[in-house]
């Protein structure tokens, strides 16, 4: 770190720098470092070698030059090469007006830096696509709003009733609305690919999972009993994760071991107790209402959102990288998830979004990058930044309406490498914000969910499940002891 601070006020490097455009998003760029610029660099090092270098038989400073280049060339040599990749790297990008999105690829250790003549490396890069900011001001955007009722909030308890509901076992025949514990087992051309062993599925008229629906579901399974045995078949998703099962039909077999039906719990004070501490029925209600409105809320975000990033990205014909795309799909489901955490909506719903985004994940990250790009590009021209007490409101909705700590969420999230998702998600939502205020909006009717989707949390062609990661209470106690340290 000594020799770098002893390099920071050197001037700018003559750079000859070559770019070729391979794609929107990707460069090869060559440069070129001038030897004059190679050689200002030694001479700095070896100044302040010949300065602070302890060598026997010499007091401090006062050992030759040449025996300091000697024994010290390799080394210097080293710190040289990494201090001129560093600030030629920088210089580059600001040179060249590129914004790079992922990390130069080149092995550092195969780039060696010559004896003679100028250094000279290679590199690919992802960057940012090059466009101008699009107008944004005055857009023409349809608000939806509702006032909820009293039987808006019926629904939305009875459906808080059945997460802490009781499922019992009958010997009735399977209906519509019941739960049906199954042997799952997917098979293509004979062969089983994935198998779950007692999972519990709620009958509805879609079943999903992470790369493909099964439409009719309810019907399949009408009359079901234990013993009975339904099959029917799967077509995956594009965006299936086994790449040599994309788009292919595969088969589904449902063992029915039990039909049970759902008793929901009576409302009373110890119900009401373990909810939330709500001493009656009408703070409850009062909650729930609070619960509906913020998710209108992030209706009225998301919608907004939608049409402001339509009518944004018209031109937005960019072709990215699969590479890139591919990478990104991940930090997408994360920061929907996040998105969905923090305005209150539960696990079921928020498996049924994610399990949409995963069928359809190319497509959707292509467009949420689209997006990004574009909404980044604003707040650059606009200033708008994040700040630390936009990622404290973020983390503590998001602890609120999950009943973890702050401090463990944001381990999860850090332990996860997921805090540049929520930050993007912190711009993004400010840059929405802003058009917001400048757009025209017409009031439309909100139309409440109405649930026709069972949805699973695991992929039909594999036997594997994605989980948010998960931190222990000593790892979340250490992050907050390291957060108060830096305080």
């Amino acid at each position: 770190m000594e020799n770098f601070d002893a390099l920071e006020n050197v001037e700018k490097l003559t750079l000859k720098i070559d770019v070729e455009e391979k794609s929107s998003c990707e460069r090869h760029v060559k440069v070129e470092v001038s030897r004059e610029d190679i050689e200002k660099r030694f001479e700095i090092e070896y100044a302040e070698l010949q300065e602070n270098a302890a060598i026997p038989g010499f007091r401090a400073g006062k050992a030759p030059r040449k025996l300091i280049e000697k024994r010290f060339k390799e080394d210097v040599k080293e710190r040289v090469k990494s201090a001129l990749l560093i600030d030629s790297l920088t210089q580059a990008n600001e040179d060249a007006d590129m914004t790079p999105i992922s990390e130069p690829d080149f092995d550092v250790r195969a780039i060696v830096l010559p004896e003679e003549g100028p250094f000279v490396y290679e590199y690919d890069v992802e960057v940012r696509p090059t466009f101008d900011v699009p107008n944004w001001k005055g857009l023409k955007l349809e608000k939806p709003v509702r006032e909820f009722s009293a039987e808006d909030v019926d629904v939305a308890i009875k459906r808080i009733q059945a997460n802490y509901g009781k499922l019992v076992p009958t010997e009735d025949a399977a209906t519509s609305g019941d739960y049906v514990v199954v042997k799952l087992t997917f098979e293509h051309e004979g062969k089983v690919i994935s198998e779950a062993e007692n999972e519990t599925l709620r009958i509805r008229p879609t079943l999903s999972f992470h790369d493909g629906s099964i439409a009719g579901f309810d019907k399949l399974m009408e009359g079901a009993k234990a013993g009975d045995v339904r099959e029917t078949k799967l077509t995956l998703s594009a965006d299936a994760p086994d790449e040599n099962l994309r788009g292919k039909e595969i088969s589904a077999k449902f063992e029915v071991k039990e039909v049970k039906k759902l008793e929901l719990p009576e409302i009373d004070d110890e119900f009401l107790a373990a909810l939330g501490g709500f001493e009656n029925m009408g703070d409850f209600r009062d909650a729930v209402l609070e619960t509906l409105e913020r998710q209108l809320e992030h209706e009225q975000r998301q919608r907004a959102r939608r049409q402001i990033t339509e009518q944004l990205t018209v031109d937005a014909n960019w072709e990215l990288p699969p590479a890139l795309l591919r990478r990104q799909s991940d930090r997408e489901l994360q920061r929907a998830i996040y998105e969905l955490q923090r305005n209150g909506f539960d696990d079921s719903q928020i498996v049924r979004q994610i399990n949409f985004l995963r069928q359809n994940s190319a497509a959707t990250t292509a467009q949420a990058l689209k997006e990004h790009f574009i909404l980044e590009k604003i707040a650059e021209s606009e200033n708008i930044v994040d700040e630390q007490r936009d990622y404290d409101l973020e983390i503590m909705l998001m602890a609120a309406q999950s009943g973890e700590s702050p401090r463990r969420i944001r381990a999860q999230i850090e332990k996860s490498g997921n805090m540049d998702v929520l930050r993007n998600q912190i711009i993004e939502r400010k840059v929405i914000a802003m058009i917001q205020e400048a757009a025209e909006f017409t009031e439309v009717p909100f139309e409440m969910e109405t649930v026709s989707e069972e949805a699973i949390d695991r992929a039909a062609a594999s036997s594997a499940q994605d989980e948010i990661p998960e931190v222990s209470e000593e790892e979340a106690k250490e992050v907050a002891r390291n957060e108060a340290q830096a305080r």
